[in-house]
Formats: C-alpha cells, sequence, structure tokens
C-alpha cells in the first residue's frame, strides 16, 4: 500500500509541478459558473419607459399621469409633442401616450378619447400599457356615464373611487427557471472539462511509456495493477476537487440556487468522475501513443457533451439525436440532476443512480479487456 501511496504523491507532484495544470484542473471548471452567470444571471424584470405628453393639464388627464407613474415595471417621462418622433426613433422611449385637449371632457362624458399611444416596438410593449390605462381609463368613465349631467354626483364618486379603501396587493413569484438552467450548464461544462481532465490524467500511462518510465517503474517492485490503480486515484482526486470547488462557487461565491441539496449534487457529480475515468482509460487502452489518444479524446467527448444538453437544452435537437443522447452517461447525469431539482428525493432516482454504475462498470471493463489483449506494449493488469 505504501508503494501506492507514493506513485499517487509522485503523480500529484509530476502533475501540478506544471502551474498551467492548476489552471486547466482547478480553474478551468469555474470558468462554466462565470458563462452561465453571464448568460442567465441577468435581471428578468423588465421596465418598460414611457413619454407622457399632456396637453389637457386637467384633473382626470393630471390624475391619469400619477396613476400611470405609480405602475410597478414602468418609468415615466414627460415629454413635449415635438420630441415624441426624437424619443421613439432613437428608442430611449418605448412608447409615448398622448392626452390631447378634451381628454378629461371625454372621459367625464362617458366617451373617452383624445388619447392616442405611440411606438415602434408593436403590441409587446403597447399591449402591456393598454391593458392598464384603458382599464383604468374606462372605469371613471363608467362613473361619468352613472353621473351623466350630474357634476356633484361624479365629483363624489370620482373621490371615492381615487380614496378607495380597498387595495390591490401584489406578489412577485421567484422564477426558478434562471437559477436552474444557471445549475445545469454550469455542471454541463464541468462535465466536459472532468472527461477532459480525465483523459489527459490518463494519458500520462501512454506518455510515461513512450518515455520508457513505465517499464523502469515495473523493474521496481511495482506491477502493472497498482500503477493503473494509483492513475485512477489520482484521477478521482482531482475530480473530486473541481466538483466540491465547484459547487462551493455556485453556491457561495456565485449564490447560485441550485435547488438541490450540496452532497446530493456531489454524490451525481462523483458518479459521473467514475465513468470520465472509464472513459479515459478505454481510450487509452484503444490507443497506440498519446497523439492518437489526444485525437480519439477529442473525437469522443466533444461530440457527445454537444448532443446530450451540456451546453443547450436537448429539446431544441431533432428527436433523431435526442435518441442517440439516451445512450450518452452524459445525459443520464444532467436527466438525474433536473430531476432532483425537481424535487425527486435520490432514493427515488435508483434506476438513473444503477445506470450511471453500470455505465462506469462498462467503460472499465472494456479497458481491463483491451489492456490485457495488448500484447504489443505488455500487460496491464
Amino acid at each position: 500500500m505504501q508503494t501506492v501511496f507514493w506513485l499517487i504523491s509522485n503523480t500529484l507532484r509530476a502533475t501540478f509541478k506544471n502551474k498551467k495544470n492548476i489552471i486547466m484542473y482547478i480553474g478551468v471548471p469555474l470558468i462554466g459558473i462565470f458563462i452561465s452567470f453571464l448568460a442567465y444571471g441577468g435581471s428578468s424584470k423588465t421596465v418598460v419607459h414611457v413619454g407622457i405628453v399632456n396637453n389637457d393639464h386637467q384633473y382626470i388627464a393630471n390624475d391619469t399621469v400619477k396613476f400611470l407613474d405609480h405602475l410597478d415595471n414602468v418609468k415615466i417621462e414627460k415629454i413635449k409633442k415635438s420630441d415624441v418622433n426624437d424619443k421613439i426613433a432613437s428608442g430611449s422611449l418605448d412608447c409615448v401616450i398622448s392626452l390631447d385637449n378634451g381628454f378629461t371632457n371625454s372621459v367625464r362624458s362617458g366617451n373617452p378619447g383624445h388619447i392616442q399611444i405611440t411606438s415602434i416596438k408593436g403590441a409587446q410593449i403597447t399591449s402591456f400599457v393598454k391593458s392598464y390605462l384603458y382599464n383604468y381609463v374606462d372605469n371613471i368613465s363608467a362613473i361619468g356615464k352613472v353621473a351623466k349631467t350630474d357634476q356633484a354626483k361624479f365629483d363624489q364618486m370620482y373621490s371615492n373611487y381615487q380614496s378607495a379603501s380597498f387595495k390591490v396587493s401584489t406578489k412577485t413569484v421567484s422564477d426558478s427557471s434562471q437559477s436552474e438552467n444557471m445549475t445545469t450548464y454550469s455542471l454541463g461544462f464541468l462535465i466536459m472539462i472532468m472527461l477532459m481532465s480525465a483523459g489527459n490524467l490518463s494519458e500520462i500511462i501512454l506518455k510515461e511509456k513512450e518515455n520508457r518510465i513505465y517499464y523502469r517503474l515495473l523493474s521496481a517492485p511495482i506491477n502493472a495493477r497498482m500503477y493503473i490503480f494509483s492513475n485512477i486515484v489520482v484521477n478521482m482526486i482531482i475530480m473530486t476537487v473541481q466538483v466540491i470547488l465547484t459547487l462551493f462557487f455556485m453556491t457561495n461565491v456565485f449564490h447560485i440556487d441550485i435547488h438541490i441539496p450540496f452532497w446530493e449534487a456531489a454524490v451525481v457529480m462523483m458518479l459521473f468522475a467514475l465513468i470520465a475515468v472509464g472513459i479515459s482509460l478505454m481510450i487509452v487502452a484503444f490507443s497506440n501513443n498519446s497523439k492518437s489518444s489526444g485525437a480519439l479524446q477529442n473525437l469522443i467527448v466533444v461530440p457527445t457533451v454537444m448532443i446530450s444538453g451540456c451546453f443547450w437544452p436537448i429539446e431544441i435537437m431533432p428527436s433523431s439525436v435526442q435518441r442517440i443522447a439516451d445512450f450518452l452517461p452524459q445525459r443520464w447525469t444532467l436527466e438525474t440532476l433536473t430531476k432532483l431539482q425537481n424535487g425527486s428525493s435520490l432514493g427515488s432516482l435508483y434506476l438513473n443512480i444503477l445506470i450511471l454504475l453500470v455505465f462506469a462498470i462498462a467503460f472499465f471493463l472494456i479497458a481491463i479487456y483491451k489492456f490485457s489483449r495488448n500484447s504489443s506494449t505488455r500487460n496491464f493488469v
């Protein structure tokens, strides 16, 4: 066992002696969080900038302006009629509401008019403003229809309406889709980095063969099984650090709500770490040298990561590609995380966990079989 510890420590020292490897194995996984934070971390709250041209200046028109000013997500700016075209064309205002002379009298008589909304952004902007503005104006107009020519009655009803004791309270419901997207694509980026890290670390086996270091080690009281096992342990140590650091930065530095207990997310990602090691050993087993190993790694990792939904929603891809993704461990890892986010317990996802374990076992068995049949570079097992 002491020999295995020596091999592990020696591999770790040789790996991190190069400072670039510290950035690649430790720093790069955090870049995915930053990218996801930029893509999905912006505020979803939209503010509509509305210009007001009040040419009526009577009490109903003035109260209408006050009503608009108190709307959530609406910021008003009082402008002149001559500035309307410039403000709209420049994009500084989303729309302009013009209350022309006679607006108050038309609303008072029960036939609202002398109001105009100008926008070049279409119904997506004007419909939001209209829904509030027209409802308010229609309520005042209804009072005018009831009061008819009785001004005192209108003033009383209008005053009661403006000072109504009942209020409509609003509560904002948080949208969890943003944080869930950030979690999915941050961990999707981590999945790609883990695959590449495992590939590079396992590639050390081929590089040490090419440099004849491997054969010198076997001349000592070290056998091939111990050597491969130490490489697996180094892989798992580094990927454990990657997983813990990534989850820590997501939850405590970027304050992303991953909607999963920390330990559950870590367990799922560590299962994938085993899969990543199995894939990397399988690639090494089928490669004759480090160059072919690197090429095979890129051929396997990049396409599978892309079609498994690590970078974008899998739903946007053709159904045929989605069916292919069902046979990829990356897809099952992300699906397990998604189900956990949706409220499933880790125990209820035993089938997903079993499938991930089967993937890991299958890749390890393929690697072991290929190593044992590889007579050109001596047996590993």
